[in-house]
């Protein structure tokens, strides 16, 4: 399967910036929902159409994107900047990697929970904000550990760079008891096992909350 690494940028015009606040709201809930509904007007061809891409907003107005079609030209967007996304890859090489990803595992009883989230509870109210990133970091490598046995690596060492829990945009009603999904930035690096394998794992992405410009893991080569 061919892939293609995008760079997608919201046009400079003064027509698409006149839009930009309601395209790239400033309310980080509303901003990812509404990102990713200005990057399916790059790849929607059809009302049937499912989505096959992955994205992470990169800066402002800027995302990067892996998708198995290159992205449609539009107005409102800048010349895309895309390649084609076909590493070369052996049993053993070593990669730096960076993830943004909702990290979930299944509890017993069939309970979705946050990695993160989870750990935290286990700790008194008044200590979570203390050990917050420590916390997230060692749940970050278990949960990460787990995505390699089944998808072709071996961790070698992550770290969380930021981790933030986030409304679900779509959700009505007073602030206590709103919905939320935990957003996990990764960083560290990993050694390839079964080169195939990583590939499609990384074609189709990591953890949940793709949608919401989650399981992007961009990769290079270790130094």
């Amino acid at each position: 399967m061919t892939l293609y690494l995008s760079r997608i940028r919201l046009s400079r015009s003064p027509s698409a910036q006149a839009l930009a606040p309601l395209l790239t709201p400033k309310s980080t809930g509303l901003r990812r929902s509404a990102a990713h509904n200005l990057l399916w007007s790059a790849f929607s061809d059809g009302p049937d159409r499912q989505r096959d891409f992955l994205w992470r907003e990169d800066e402002s107005g800027a995302f990067i994107v892996l998708s198995v079609r290159p992205p449609i030209v539009s107005d409102l967007f800048e010349p895309h900047q895309v390649k084609p996304f076909a590493p070369t890859l052996r049993p053993g090489d070593r990669l730096a990697f960076r993830l943004r990803a909702n990290a979930t595992r299944m509890k017993r009883g069939g309970q979705r929970v946050d990695v993160v989230m989870d750990a935290l509870h286990g700790l008194p109210r008044e200590e979570r904000a203390a050990h917050r990133m420590e916390l997230a970091s060692s749940a970050g490598r278990d949960w990460m550990s787990r995505q390699g046995e089944r998808s072709g690596f071996r961790l070698l060492e992550a770290t969380a760079e930021d981790y933030s829990a986030e409304a679900l945009s779509a959700h009505r009603g007073p602030r206590k008891g709103q919905p939320q999904f935990g957003i996990l930035d990764l960083a560290g690096q990993l050694e390839v096992s079964e080169p195939a394998a990583f590939v499609a794992a990384l074609g189709a992405g990591f953890g949940r909350a793709k949608a919401f410009g989650c399981g992007l893991m961009l990769i290079r080569r270790a130094p």
